[in-house]
């Protein structure tokens, strides 16, 4: 690409075309350049598309005070109060504030809705064997202990397979993500 471009700069310093003509020629090995990469990428991903984020889950020292607000102030609905948590929607969107009375209040994590999911076997088993190949990291729905990360390991994968809702992964920073279909 840099050579291309490095050769239609030449051409049109030694006046062998119009600016016109330079920016024309740009904008085609540009729009090559990108309809390339997206198939690349399309094609690296066939197994798994990330559709929306499903809910964020923020742990908090009082879900009360922080259900009111988004409530109050933003107008989310509130629903499966439990307690100790509950859900704030807005549109297509979930907040889940859990009660963390200890510690600084963060978010413990995001959650993907993955196309097909619910629907498709092949997508769940592509994920699997994408996690596996890439060496990603897993934590299991519920951790024994905060923070804990456990690699992929059989237990897991049956995990998956016997229909669990989600799986948590441990992105490149040591984020937690959650993948999952519609209601998870």
């Amino acid at each position: 690409m840099e050579q291309i471009i490095a050769k239609l700069l030449q051409d049109f310093e030694q006046g062998k075309m119009s600016r016109r003509q330079l920016i024309q020629s740009l904008a085609v090995t540009a729009t090559a350049a990108t309809v390339g990469a997206t198939s690349a990428a399309a094609a690296d991903s066939k197994g798994a598309k990330a559709i929306a984020v499903n809910h964020i889950s923020y742990h908090v020292h009082d879900y009360t005070k922080v259900r009111d607000f988004y409530a109050g102030l933003f107008g989310m609905k509130v629903s499966e109060d439990d307690g100790s948590q509950c859900r704030l929607t807005f549109g297509n969107n979930i907040l889940i504030p859990r009660n963390r009375p200890s510690g600084t209040p963060l978010v413990d994590h995001i959650a993907y809705t993955i196309a097909d999911w619910d629907t498709d076997k092949n997508v769940r088993d592509w994920m699997d064997a994408e996690i596996k190949r890439r060496g990603v990291k897993l934590r299991p729905p519920v951790a024994p202990e905060p923070g804990v990360v456990r690699k992929h390991s059989e237990e897991l994968t049956a995990t998956i397979k016997k229909g669990a809702p989600g799986l948590h992964v441990i992105d490149p920073e040591g984020f937690i993500v959650q993948l999952g279909g519609k209601n998870q």
